[in-house]
C-alpha cells in the first residue's frame, strides 16, 4: 500500500525537478564547458573505483587520488605522444593522395557505366560521379576549414579535462552527498538507486567500447603494417574510432580502407588481404567482443538498439547515434522504476 504524499512533498517535488530541468537545460548553453565537463565525468566514473582499492594499501584519500589521476595522465598521454607524429605524418600526406583516388574513381566509373551502356543500351552518364566528386570536394574544403577551430576546441580540452577529471575525484563523494541533500525523501531511495545504476552502466559501457574501439583498431593497424599498406595506422584509428557508432560504425571505418586499397592495389591479392583483413577484425568483434564486453553491460534488446541508435542519429547526429545507448539503457532503468513504483513491486 502506498503512502500518500503530502502538499509540502509535492511541492519540494516540483521546485526538485524543476531546477532539475533548469540545470541540465543551462549546461546545453555552455559547450565549451559542458562538453569536457562530461568528458572528465565519464573518466572519472571508469576510473573512480580504483581510489578505494589503492586507500587499501593504507593511503590517504588524497594521496590516493593523486596516485590515480597520475596513473589516468600517464595512460592517455603516452600514447598519444607516441602516436601523435605517425598519425599526423599519414594526415598530410593523403592530402597528396586524393588525386590519384579521384583519378581510380573516374576510371572505375567510366569503366561500368560502359559495361552497362554495351549490355542495355542505357546511357549512365557523368552526373552522378561529378556530382558526388564535387560533395566530397566541398565536404573536405569544409573539414579543412574547421580544423583551426577543432584545433582550437582540443587544445582547450586538453587543459580543461584533465583540471575536471581531478576535482571530480578529490570533491566528487563530497559534491554527490551535497546533492542528495535536495532530494526529496519521497523519491531519495528510488533516486539513489537510479543514480548509482545509471553511474556504473555509464562508466561500464564507454571503458567496455573504449576496449573494444582499442581492439579493432589495434588488430587492423597491425595487419596493414604487416602488409604495408600505406597509412596504416591512420587506418587503424579511423576503424577504431568508428566503431563506437553502433553498427553503422565498422561500415563507416572500412570505407576508406576499401577506396584506398583499390586505388593504390586495384583488384589484386594485396586489396584481397586488406578485404579479409577487415573482414576478420569485425566478425571478431561482434562475435566476441561485443557480446562479452558491451551487450551484457546495457542489457537491451538488439531492436530496441536499432531504434535508439536511428532516434539518435536524427536528433543529434553523429554524437546521437555515439551516446544513443546508455541513454536508451537510462530510460529503461527509469521506466523499470516508474513501472515498480506504480504497481509496488520491489526491485532491490
Amino acid at each position: 500500500m502506498q503512502t500518500a504524499i503530502s502538499k509540502q512533498e509535492k511541492v519540494r517535488l516540483f521546485a526538485f525537478f524543476l531546477g532539475l530541468v533548469l540545470f541540465l537545460f543551462s549546461l546545453s548553453l555552455f559547450p565549451r564547458v559542458t562538453i569536457p565537463l562530461s568528458v572528465a565525468y565519464v573518466i572519472s566514473l571508469i576510473f573512480n573505483p580504483l581510489i578505494p582499492v589503492v586507500m587499501r594499501f593504507g593511503l590517504k584519500r588524497s594521496t590516493s587520488v593523486n596516485l590515480v589521476f597520475t596513473a589516468i595522465l600517464f595512460l592517455f598521454t603516452y600514447p598519444l605522444i607516441k602516436i601523435t607524429p605517425t598519425v599526423t605524418s599519414e594526415a598530410q600526406n593523403v592530402q597528396y593522395y586524393l588525386p590519384k583516388v579521384e583519378s581510380f574513381l573516374k576510371t572505375e566509373y567510366r569503366n561500368i557505366t560502359e559495361r552497362i551502356e554495351k549490355r542495355t543500351g542505357y546511357v549512365v552518364g557523368n552526373d552522378l560521379l561529378d556530382n558526388s566528386l564535387s560533395y566530397g570536394q566541398k565536404a573536405t574544403t569544409e573539414i579543412l576549414l574547421q580544423i583551426p577551430k577543432y584545433l582550437g576546441s582540443i587544445i582547450e580540452w586538453i587543459f580543461l579535462v584533465p583540471l575536471f577529471v581531478f576535482f571530480i575525484l578529490k570533491d566528487g563523494k563530497s559534491f554527490k552527498s551535497n546533492f542528495l541533500k535536495i532530494v526529496p525523501n519521497s523519491i531519495f531511495e528510488r533516486f539513489y538507486y537510479l543514480s548509482h545504476q545509471f553511474n556504473r552502466q555509464l562508466g561500464d559501457y564507454i571503458f567496455a567500447k573504449f576496449v573494444e574501439a582499442s581492439i579493432v583498431g589495434v588488430i587492423i593497424s597491425t595487419g596493414l603494417f604487416i602488409m604495408d599498406v600505406r597509412f596504416a595506422l591512420l587506418l587503424g584509428l579511423v576503424a577504431g574510432l568508428t566503431n563506437v557508432i553502433p553498427y553503422l560504425g565498422p561500415i563507416l571505418g572500412t570505407v576508406p580502407a576499401i577506396i584506398f586499397g583499390l586505388a593504390e592495389y586495384g583488384w589484386g591479392p594485396t586489396f584481397g588481404a586488406i578485404t579479409v583483413l577487415y573482414v576478420v577484425a569485425n566478425s571478431i568483434d561482434i562475435a566476441l567482443v561485443f557480446p562479452i564486453l558491451v551487450s551484457k553491460i546495457v542489457n537491451l534488446h538488439p531492436l530496441m538498439v536499432v531504434i535508439s541508435v536511428i532516434l539518435g542519429s536524427t536528433f543529434f547526429g553523429v554524437m546521437g547515434m555515439v551516446i544513443s545507448i546508455p541513454l536508451a539503457a537510462a530510460f529503461k532503468l527509469i521506466s523499470i522504476e516508474i513501472y515498480n513504483e506504480l504497481y509496488g513491486v520491489k526491485s532491490r
